[in-house]
């Protein structure tokens, strides 16, 4: 077994995917409308979707917004300076909502950005992961 896909609603389907590719450097890897379902899939990671984890994009035609609750946390992202991921962000216009920075109570550095819809995504600094 694998994890396959994260699944996030967009409002703007376009402009979700221009986030995900210009400011956070993730493909396109396929995208199909279904007519009669009314929705459009956006598939996009950083590798393909034969090896590794992927973020889908859904929207619903029509639906403008949504109530992300407060039961959603984050998409995390592994890079390797946090610093330069957080203000590479903020140069293309994107929004970082927590600066690059020891996370609280603890030692490894995180930043937080957040999307067009509102989904928050996190960046670690590479090896935080201790086995």
């Amino acid at each position: 077994m694998r994890l396959l896909h994260t699944m996030l609603r967009v409002g703007n389907l376009e402009k979700s995917i221009a986030f995900y590719t210009e400011v956070l450097g993730m493909t396109l890897l396929r995208q199909k409308e279904y007519p009669k379902g009314e929705f459009t899939l956006a598939f996009l990671g950083y590798s393909n979707e034969a090896e590794n984890t992927v973020l889908e994009l859904t929207y619903n035609w029509g639906v403008t917004e949504y109530d992300l609750g407060n039961g959603y946390g984050h998409i995390a992202i592994e890079v390797p300076d946090v610093y330069a991921t957080a203000d590479a962000i903020k140069k293309v216009g994107g929004k970082i909502i927590r600066e690059a920075g020891p996370m609280n109570a603890g030692n490894t550095i995180i930043a937080f950005a957040e999307d067009p819809d509102g989904y928050q995504i996190e960046f670690i600094g590479e090896g935080h992961i201790r086995t």
